[in-house]
C-alpha cells in the first residue's frame, strides 16, 4: 500500500503534457505556443494560454532555449566606472527606459559595467558563452574595446550614442545607434545666449574621448566660429568637473557673461562656483546645460535652462531596434536614430 504521506521534495510544478491535456491538444502544439512559434491557429492559441494561466505553468528555461535559441536576455554595457553609473541620474533615466522596454518584452537585463582595461577579458568571456541575444552598449570612449569584441562574436548590439566609426562618417548598418541631435541641441542653447545680448559666450565641454561632448563643442563653434581658444573649457561629465572648469574660466575670463554647459551635472557645479564668488545668475552671467535632468535642473538655483532630450525614450527605443533585429527573421537591421532635442527656459538664462 502506498505512502500516503506526501514527500515535501517531489516536484509538483506543472508540466507541459500537463497544459496540453488541459487545453486538448497535443504536446507539440502546446510546445509551439509556450516557446512563441508559428503556425498555430488563434482559438488554439487561446486555449493553451487559458490552461498555463489556470495550472500556473512556468516554461523551463533550458528547455526554452533550445527550442528558440533564445536566452532571453540582453546585456547592458557602461564603459563607465562604478561610481559615475551610480551617481549620474543620466544612467539611471536610461537604464529604466531600457529595463521597462525589456520586461514589456518578457526579457531579462544583465548589467555588465567596464571599470578599466581588464574588464574587457570579462565582457569579452562573457560574450564568447553565449548568454544574451544582444547588447546596449553606451557611453562608449575613443580607445573603446567594445566595437571589436562584438564585431568579433557577431553579437547583435545597438550603441545609445553615436559611436566613433558613425563619427568619422563610416556608418555600419549593422551596427546602428540611437542618439539625440546633440550638435543641434547646442546650436539651439548658444544661439539663445546670443539673443539675449550677451557677448561673450563660453563652453564648458565634456571629455573630448566621446562623440557627444564633441558634436556639442562643433555646436557651439558653428555659432561662434571666431570665439577664443580659452572660452573652451574642458570638463569631466562630473559637478566637479563643472566646477573646476569654471573656476578655470573665470580665472583666465572675468568678463565671461554667459556659458553653455556640456550637460546638467557639471552646469550645477558651475552655478556653485558662480554662486561662491558672488557672481550674479544670470544678470552677471546666464547658464544653460543639456539633458534636463529634473532631479538636476529644477534644483539648482537658480533653476537651469537647459537642452531636453528624452532619455529613457532613446533607452526604450534601443531596446525596439534590437527586438525589431532579433525577431524580424532576415537578418536586416533597422536605421539609426536620432531623436530631436528641445531648449528648456528656466530661470538661469
Amino acid at each position: 500500500m502506498p505512502d500516503p504521506t506526501p514527500d515535501p521534495h517531489r516536484d509538483v510544478r506543472p508540466t507541459l503534457e500537463a497544459v496540453a491535456a488541459r487545453a486538448g491538444v497535443s504536446r507539440a502544439t502546446a510546445s509551439r505556443v509556450v516557446n512563441g512559434g508559428a503556425g498555430v491557429r488563434q482559438p488554439l492559441v487561446d486555449q493553451v494560454r487559458k490552461a498555463v494561466e489556470e495550472l500556473g505553468y512556468i516554461p523551463n528555461h533550458a528547455a526554452r532555449t533550445l527550442v528558440t535559441r533564445r536566452n532571453g536576455a540582453v546585456a547592458v554595457i557602461i564603459d563607465e566606472p562604478e561610481f559615475r553609473v551610480f551617481s549620474d541620474p543620466f544612467f539611471s533615466r536610461q537604464i529604466r527606459g531600457i529595463s521597462r522596454e525589456l520586461n514589456a518584452h518578457d526579457a531579462q537585463l544583465v548589467l555588465l559595467l567596464v571599470e578599466g582595461s581588464g574588464d574587457f577579458d570579462r565582457v569579452t568571456r562573457y560574450l564568447a558563452g553565449g548568454h544574451v541575444d544582444g547588447v546596449l552598449a553606451f557611453s562608449l570612449h575613443t580607445d573603446d574595446e567594445l566595437p571589436a569584441i562584438i564585431r568579433r562574436f557577431r553579437v547583435p548590439t545597438v550603441y545609445g550614442g553615436r559611436p566613433q566609426h558613425a563619427a568619422r562618417g563610416q556608418d555600419d548598418p549593422e551596427l546602428p545607434y540611437v542618439d539625440c541631435d546633440n550638435r543641434g541641441g547646442a546650436r539651439e542653447a548658444v544661439r539663445h545666449l546670443v539673443s539675449l545680448g550677451r557677448r561673450c559666450v563660453a563652453h564648458i565641454a565634456g571629455p573630448r574621448d566621446q562623440v557627444s561632448a564633441l558634436d556639442r563643442i562643433d555646436g557651439y563653434r558653428d555659432v561662434l566660429p571666431d570665439a577664443a581658444e580659452e572660452l573652451v573649457v574642458d570638463g569631466d561629465f562630473t559637478t566637479e568637473g563643472g566646477a573646476r572648469a569654471m573656476t578655470e574660466l573665470l580665472d583666465a575670463r572675468p568678463d565671461v557673461d554667459a556659458v553653455f554647459v556640456s550637460n546638467d551635472l557639471m552646469a550645477s557645479g558651475a552655478l556653485r562656483v558662480l554662486r561662491e564668488r558672488g557672481v550674479r545668475v544670470p544678470e552677471d552671467v546666464a547658464v544653460v546645460g543639456f539633458d534636463d535632468m529634473a532631479s538636476v535642473a529644477e534644483a539648482t538655483e537658480p533653476p537651469l535652462t537647459t537642452v531636453r532630450q528624452d532619455v529613457e525614450g532613446m533607452g526604450r527605443l534601443m531596446v525596439r531596434l534590437l527586438m525589431e533585429r532579433l525577431n524580424s527573421g532576415t537578418g536586416a537591421w533597422p536605421d539609426s536614430v536620432i531623436t530631436p532635442t528641445e531648449l528648456v527656459r528656466r530661470a538661469s538664462a
